[in-house]
């Protein structure tokens, strides 16, 4: 016999809206990451491009001077790193919090998990 499960409106979450929000977090987490990540190749090349041309180049540089020119390109890309993180946490702390309120919910019932 097939239990009838009625909606519960007295719960903190909407379940759909909740997975809804999760998914475009993690949707805009790489996208985000994807877009830094090609700004950045593209920056470096044209870095490249340019540094093999001798535009960088100066009378009595020493090998840290050429270091110096490379730092800016290798930081570019991590702000996009740290939102990608921050989104993705975004996305597994609501399905963690979804998971939670309904392992209360069935705790609260007595009941065994729906499948």
């Amino acid at each position: 016999m097939e239990e009838k499960h009625e909606r519960f409106y007295g719960t903190f979450f909407d379940k759909d809206s909740v997975l809804k929000i999760a998914r475009w977090a993690g949707i805009l987490a790489w996208v985000v990451l994807g877009i830094y990540l090609f700004t950045s190749l593209v920056m470096f090349i044209i870095f490249i491009q340019q540094f093999a041309s001798g535009i960088y180049y100066q009378k009595g540089m020493s090998i840290f001077d050429l270091f110096s020119f490379f730092n800016p390109y290798l930081i570019q890309p991590l702000p996009g790193i740290i939102y990608f993180f921050g989104l993705k946490f975004v996305q597994h702390a609501l399905l963690i919090f979804l998971d939670m309120e309904e392992s209360t919910r069935r705790s609260a019932r007595g009941g065994k998990p729906q499948t």
